[in-house]
């Protein structure tokens, strides 16, 4: 089992050293030839006058101490030793991250270098990098230290977690009450975890008052729903008992709803706040639409789920949530919803498999952001939406996911779902020996919260009248297509 946990670590925990070997590979490759498109760029280009500039637009965000990034871009100190890598980076755009396809969708937080842009940063490091005229530097930017946002509460962990040197470790699950005494409507959220080495992921859920969810979770105690026996391929086996008739009966007709865990009770009213992946950034709710948050009722908890990975040293962390709030109740509210299937089977060596999952828009509502999620064997991802009227329209297209970058596609402008609007999701894994990143092609994957195994899910947000309950804007459906 000890290898699974190897993987795993390796895959997540060892994140840095992963985009440290890209780089180093790249420039090996690549550095020894100048490019021909940088022939053209007049005048010799500085880091203070045309390379700065970029970076702070483009990469400070991640480069900079504390953030996912293994190396900071703040100064010309700390990049000038990787000018070459920059260079090979760019000209394979592997950086900065971004998955989506041009033809589809307009996003404001696109990552995507002009072609300028990329003469610059190549052109700079074939002429040795310099650093150029002090009056031609940009005032640095500002950032709030150890924050994306300014917050105006944060809320930690009460007890840092111990994660062990080697082994599995399940998702751990703790409450943590927030004490509010009144509803807040909240307009941005950032998790900052305690240590990014073991860190794969983290969820932060609302639980209102009078929730059973977790209602076994004693507040700020690791509590653990769902245990596993696992195969020798580190497949899980739910030690759950068989659910009753009804469940079982409603399950078949919700193929593509989560299904209901052990010891976890009722979902109904808990809501997704925010979360923290390699590569997700701190969430605004209030863009783009300006007037709109999320809603968090007085006396709520919240559920941080937590997906450690062991790396091979015993570690600690102690992750916390930033939070900003609006000064008075907005006009609109903006929630997260998710498109999933589960019921999927990818048999040994198949290289394309295929998946599809579907929700219904019951009510009203505006599109604002995206996020595919599978894990190693992920391939590609498509949404779509299929309108009343019959038309159908391409919202994202992601040909070449990548485990590493977790990212979110923020819609530039709102997109109208009306009433009836079916959200359609495609997905495909690749499990041949011909994917690097597959630790084992000769075995059926099925759904699992590990690394190893697999997930198939279509996360949205949208934003709907403040008064609108978001139980009755999204419906699950039986996606149009039937997994494979």
């Amino acid at each position: 089992m000890l290898e699974w946990a190897a993987f795993d670590g390796l895959i997540c925990g060892q994140y840095r050293a992963f985009m440290e070997g890209c780089m180093r590979k790249l420039m090996l490759m690549l550095s020894c030839g100048t490019l021909a498109a940088a022939a053209g760029t007049s005048g010799t280009v500085t880091f203070n006058k045309d390379v700065l500039p970029i970076l702070q637009s483009n990469c400070q965000s991640c480069h900079r101490p504390g953030e996912v990034a293994p190396m900071s871009f703040l100064t010309y100190q700390e990049t000038r030793p990787w000018a070459k890598a920059i260079k090979a980076a760019v000209l394979s755009k592997k950086m900065p991250p971004w998955f989506a396809d041009g033809k589809y969708g307009h996003f404001q937080n696109e990552r995507r270098l002009t072609e300028a842009q990329t003469k610059a940063l190549a052109s700079w490091a074939d002429n040795g990098a310099p650093e150029g005229e002090a009056k031609d530097k940009p005032a640095s930017l500002s950032f709030t230290e150890g924050w994306n946002i300014k917050p105006d509460v944060t809320i930690e962990m009460p007890t840092p977690f111990e994660v062990p040197p080697s082994g599995i470790i399940e998702y751990q699950y703790i409450v943590v009450p927030t004490h509010f005494d009144k509803d807040v409507w909240v307009t941005a959220a950032e998790v900052r975890p305690g240590n990014r080495t073991v860190m794969h992921h983290v969820i932060i859920y609302v639980r209102p008052p009078g929730s059973t969810y977790l209602a076994n979770a004693k507040p700020g105690v690791p509590f653990v729903p769902v245990t596993f026996e696992r195969d020798a391929n580190g497949a899980a086996i739910r030690r759950a008992p068989q659910q009753a008739p009804q469940a079982a009966a409603q399950g078949a007709q919700q193929a593509n709803a989560p299904r209901p865990q052990q010891g976890v009770g009722s979902m109904a009213g808990v809501e997704l706040l925010t979360a923290y992946a390699p590569g997700l950034q701190a969430q605004h709710f209030d863009a783009p639409i300006a007037d709109a948050a999320k809603f968090v009722p007085a006396g709520s908890d919240f559920v941080f789920q937590l997906h450690y990975t062991t790396n091979g040293k015993a570690a600690t962390d102690q992750t916390k949530i930033g939070l900003t709030f609006a000064s008075k109740p907005p006009k609109y509210r903006y929630f997260t919803s998710n498109a999933t299937q589960q019921g999927f089977e990818i048999p040994p060596n198949d290289p394309n498999y295929e998946s599809h999952s579907a929700v219904v828009i019951n009510e009203p509502a505006q599109l604002v952001w995206l996020m595919p999620h599978m894990h190693v064997r992920g391939k590609d991802f498509l949404y779509e939406a299929a309108y009343p009227t019959g038309e159908t329209e391409t919202l994202l297209s992601v040909p070449r996911y990548d485990f590493n970058w977790q990212l979110g596609y923020e819609e530039a402008k709102p997109l109208p779902l009306p009433k009836g609007t079916r959200i359609e999701c495609t997905a495909h894994h690749d499990n041949s020996a011909n994917n690097p990143y597959n630790p084992n092609p000769n075995v059926t994957v099925r759904w699992g919260d590990q690394t190893w195994e697999e997930m198939m899910m279509g996360f949205f947000a949208v934003v709907v009248d403040a008064g609108v309950k978001p139980q009755d804007v999204i419906g699950r459906a039986a996606p149009r297509k039937p997994a494979l």
